[in-house]
This record gives C-alpha cells, sequence and structure tokens, in this order.
C-alpha cells in the first residue's frame, strides 16, 4: 500500500530522518509512537502531501490510493446549522448531487465522452464509499462510538469530545484505503475514549495513528512504528509486547555492555603498562604488542552497543522544590456557578489545602477549564485563593502561558535566567538541546510546549499548581517523568485530567462533575467506578503488578543484577500474557 526506502529528511536546523524504511500494508492498524519534537507529524504529511517536500531517498503509494486525515486539531464546523447526521452525509450527498448534474448535462449535450468520463468517476466513488448503504453505514459508526443519541442532535449542541469523535467517523465512514490520525485522543473524556477505543478496533482499513495514550496503545494495535534519534524502528505485534520485548533486550544489552566495559579496562590497564614499558626498553616486540592492544581496545570502544530504542533519553522534570509548611487552606470555592447558553455548573464548593493533590475529572464540556482558569485569574466572588499562595499554571491554550512569537531562550530569560550557557544546562533536563534556545515557540510540538510550561512552573516557587490536562500531547516517556515529579513534589497541586494512570498513580482524591455539581471522591471509589465502567477489573490488577515489576527490573538493573532481572522479566512475561488474552 505505502512504502519508505531510505527517506532522510532535515527541517530547520534539525535533521529528522536517516536513511530511514518501513512498509504499511493493507488492514493493519499501526501505532506511531516517539519522543516529543522527532517530526512524527511531519512525516505524516509527507506521507500525504509527498510533492511538497524535498527529501532524499523515496515514498512509493499505490496508485489511486486514497488517505483520510485526522488532524490533533479540530477544525470546527460546529457553527453549521445541521444535524450530527446530516454532517456525516455531507459526502454522499454531494456525490449525489453532482450525479445528477451529470445525468442532465447528458440529456442535453453533443460530445458525451468528457461526461461520461466524469460520470463514470464519480460513480467510483460513491462505489467506493459503500454510499448506497451510506445512511445505515453512518447509524453504525454512531452506535459503535455510543453516539447514537446523537443523531439528529444540531452539530452546534456537541462537546468537543462528541465532535471530535464524530469527525472521525466523518473520515471512517467514506473508507479511506489509509486513514491517518495525529492524537486523536487528545482531550477525550474517559467514555468518548472508550467510544474511540471501538471505533478504532471496528475499523477495517489500514490505520496509522499517533498517539501517547496507554489507553490505547495496550488496546488497539497490532504494529508500531516507533521514530527515535532519527532513525525508525517496526514491529509486528501489540504495544505490551513490544514493550516487552525492549526491556528484555535493554537487560541483554547492560548485561553485555558490562562485561565489554571490564574487558575494556582489563585492555587499558594492559596498554598503560605497555607504554609504560616501552618508553623504558627499545623493543620491537613490545612495540608490536602494544599496538595489537591498541587496536583491540579501539576495537572494543567500536563494538559498545548502542540502541536508540532501548535507551531513550528521558526528561528529568523537577517541581519547585519546598520545605515542609504548615498545613492551611491554599484555595477555597464557595457557591461557585458557570453558565453559557446554559447551566454548567452550580453551587460548587470544594477547599485545597496545603501538600494536597486533586484531580477535576468529568465528560467533556462541563466547565473544569473554565472553573481553572477562572481560581488562576483570581477575579471571581466565590473564589478565594489565600494571601500564602504562589500559583503555577499550566494551560492546554499554549498561547496564555507562552509568548509563541518568542524563542526558547526569551521564554526562560523571562523567569529569570541570565546567561544562555544557564538556560542551557536547565532545560537539558526537558529534552532541549543547546541548538534549541534559538527556536520560536510556534514551531514547536504539542508536547515541546507543555514541556517549556513545566520547565517555567519549575523553575519558580509555586506552592499551588494549576495543571489543565498536563499530558496531553506528552510522550510516554514524559508522562511517567511528570508523575514521578508530582508524587516527589511538597506543594498543593488541582489538576483536570482525563489521564486515568496519572489520576490513580498521583492524585489523593478526586473532584468529580456531576449533575452540574462537583462532590468529592476517594481514588479508591473513583478506581472502582472507573473498572465497573470502562476498564476489565482483573486486567488493571494485572497492569499494576506489571508495573510493579517493571519498577522492580529498574532496580535490579541499576545494581547490575542482570540474573535477577532475568527472573523477574520471566514473571512479566506471564503477567503481560494474560493481559493479552483479556484485552
Amino acid at each position: 500500500m505505502l512504502t519508505v526506502e531510505n527517506l532522510s529528511f532535515s527541517y530547520s536546523d534539525k535533521n529528522l530522518y536517516t536513511n530511514i524504511s518501513f512498509s504499511l500494508q493493507e488492514g493493519q492498524h499501526l501505532a506511531f509512537i516517539g519522543s516529543n519534537g522527532t517530526g512524527k507529524t511531519t512525516l505524516l504529511q509527507m506521507l500525504m502531501h509527498t510533492e511538497d517536500y524535498i527529501y532524499d531517498g523515496k515514498i512509493k503509494k499505490d496508485e489511486n490510493l486514497r488517505i483520510g486525515y485526522v488532524s490533533q486539531v479540530s477544525k470546527s464546523n460546529k457553527d453549521q446549522d445541521i444535524t450530527v447526521f446530516e454532517f456525516l452525509s455531507e459526502e454522499f450527498v454531494k456525490n449525489q448531487e453532482e450525479n445528477a448534474r451529470l445525468c442532465e448535462k447528458m440529456a442535453e449535450a453533443e460530445d458525451l465522452d468528457a461526461i461520461y468520463e466524469a460520470f463514470q468517476k464519480v460513480l467510483d466513488e460513491f462505489a467506493a464509499m459503500d454510499g448506497d448503504h451510506y445512511e445505515a453505514n453512518i447509524r453504525k459508526q454512531l452506535k459503535t462510538a455510543g453516539l447514537s443519541r446523537l443523531e439528529n442532535l444540531e452539530l452546534a449542541k456537541l462537546s468537543g469530545g462528541e465532535f471530535k469523535l464524530v469527525q472521525i467517523i466523518r473520515q471512517m465512514i467514506v473508507q479511506p484505503d489509509l486513514l491517518i490520525m495525529d492524537e486523536p485522543d487528545v482531550f477525550l473524556d474517559f467514555h468518548n475514549l472508550n467510544g474511540l477505543r471501538d471505533l478504532i478496533n471496528a475499523h477495517k482499513g489500514t490505520l496509522l495513528v499517533v498517539t501517547h495514550n496507554r489507553y490505547l496503545l495496550n488496546h488497539c494495535f497490532d504494529k508500531i512504528l516507533h521514530l527515535e534519534n532519527a532513525d525508525i524502528q517496526e514491529y509486528d505485534g501489540s504495544y505490551m509486547d513490544y514493550n516487552l520485548d525492549l526491556l528484555l533486550k535493554k537487560i541483554e544489552l547492560q548485561e553485555l555492555a558490562a562485561k565489554d566495559m571490564e574487558e575494556i579496562e582489563r585492555t587499558r590497564k594492559m596498554v598503560d603498562r605497555l607504554r609504560a614499558d616501552a618508553t623504558k626498553i627499545d623493543s620491537a616486540q613490545k612495540g608490536r604488542s602494544l599496538k595489537a592492544k591498541v587496536t583491540q581496545l579501539a576495537r572494543l570502544e567500536a563494538r559498545r552497543i548502542k540502541e536508540p530504542f532501548v535507551n531513550i533519553r528521558q526528561p528529568q522534570i523537577e517541581l519547585p522544590k519546598l520545605q515542609p509548611a504548615e498545613d492551611k487552606v491554599l484555595l477555597s470555592v464557595k457557591d461557585y456557578g458557570l453558565s453559557f447558553d446554559e447551566q454548567l455548573l452550580e453551587q460548587v464548593n470544594f477547599e485545597i489545602h496545603t501538600g494536597e493533590k486533586v484531580a477535576i475529572v468529568g465528560p467533556n464540556g462541563t466547565g473544569k477549564t473554565t472553573l481553572l482558569r477562572e481560581i488562576y485569574e483570581n477575579n471571581h466572588s466565590a473564589i478565594h485563593v489565600s494571601d500564602g499562595a504562589e500559583i503555577g499554571f499550566l494551560s492546554q491554550i499554549h498561547g496564555e502561558t507562552l509568548n509563541e512569537a518568542n524563542t526558547v531562550y526569551q521564554e526562560m530569560e523571562s523567569v529569570g535566567f541570565v546567561t544562555k550557557a544557564e538556560i542551557a544546562e536547565y532545560l537539558k533536563d526537558y529534552c532541549f538541546e543547546p541548538e534549541h534556545l534559538g527556536r520560536k515557540v510556534d514551531i514547536l510540538s504539542g508536547g515541546e510546549k507543555n514541556l517549556l510550561q513545566l520547565a517555567k512552573i519549575s523553575a519558580g516557587n509555586a506552592n499551588l499548581l494549576l495543571l489543565d490536562e498536563p499530558t496531553s500531547h506528552l510522550d510516554t516517556y514524559s508522562q511517567l517523568a511528570l508523575e514521578k515529579a508530582m508524587e516527589a513534589y511538597k506543594g498543593a497541586v488541582l489538576m483536570v485530567s482525563h489521564d486515568f494512570y496519572s489520576i490513580a498513580s498521583c492524585m489523593d482524591y478526586v473532584l468529580f462533575v456531576e449533575e452540574k455539581t462537583i462532590r468529592k471522591m476517594r481514588i479508591r471509589s473513583f478506581r472502582k467506578m472507573i473498572y465497573e465502567n470502562h476498564f476489565d477489573k482483573e486486567y488493571l490488577e494485572l497492569e499494576q503488578q506489571k508495573k510493579q515489576l517493571e519498577t522492580k527490573i529498574e532496580s535490579l538493573l541499576k545494581v547490575s543484577d542482570y540474573e535477577g532481572a532475568k527472573t523477574v522479566s520471566a514473571d512479566l512475561e506471564a503477567v503481560v500474557d494474560k493481559m493479552q488474552k483479556i484485552g
């Protein structure tokens, strides 16, 4: 269907791909993963609009390959005065109207060849979309996504998550040969995320999906494309199998590297001794021995294993270092209400104390982000921020906290850094290299912008963090780094999120949006609710075991206990096998 051979491409000041090759075959569901800023979105654009790029290598596509695309940024059609069903029917209705127009022309025209050709093309397009059954197909897709109730609802009344799913259905319903989706899961609530999962799994065509969502990765794909360090790796199998194989490879490579280092050290000492002897005694034999050992040392150094997909550099996020503080109320919300065209929230009451970590959770379109922003702005009569509270704010709308016309250097300069060297050293922990300092913020990827926001927050002294979907766009390595940083943080966190893993791992309790108000929910109760409505309980218990075993393996590798790591990896393999059977 589509083949890439020895593709090399540089963009701006960065070499994105070096002689990468891969293929997409009919019916595959591929997850396209990789660290933030590696060029995943650019590669998608190159596959779709090959003629717009200058590159080395080849991109081969089947003749007449029909490609559909879902952007990570929703294009709003919600102001159209049409229903969901009418919106999903548009391509089919246009085709039928064109068919009728050409029939009218055929009745009048003398030269019919050109019209017949156009007419046949329209018929072929309609057949390729399974146009004869489009109404039934639309209803089937809506049912799969759990959106049947929305069929006759006006488009403008959909929540953001519902609208995103409807846009995905619109692309799927015309049955492209290849459907490319760039982070389609961003900002989806739990219900809509499951709708997306079901749409992906029911889709019969080829899918290429950029996603960092751990739930989708574990449940939806049969092939992995992994882009790192200008190289790409293909893996036929599930994401869980891929991660397990990477971990097993890491154990093997670290053990080999340790043995290599021992041999290198022995050889280096021998070279040093021979050099010392050679300066004392003029001996041709000792000279030859020295040369042989130097050559051996060079070979050993050269063969040290470099695996770009095993030891991936992860950010080292460290939120503001704070001293333990006395328990007090940092934020109080009393009888808060929010309405636009309709009442979204009313009689909302809660407090955030020193050191508490709290997630606001609820369906898309219920006012969570607006509430968080109004707390940050602190100009609402129902909101009281303590005088002792210093706020750090991460926004899903990057322009609220970042000046996208600035360079990365200028953004960090604005929070008190003075020299470029100081900024470069600090930003290394957030995976920004020195050459990135001159880049404009507006050309950074979504994940890089979130990392830059976190870097700015971490440079301050905030004791109350307001985080709006902080894991959105972050790669899985950065998500784990943020979770680790939040666990270590001594301040308070109020986070809007739909990321079950981050909530379950880091939060003390949940503020759950329900029936236009917010109620406090223990993490254990929240887990139970998610188990019952969205996950399989046994699966999540196994997932917890999996996480514990992975952590244990990492600890064993740190102390070079390779035999212990191999033993635990066998237990991990058994858990993953059980998860695969359930999932």
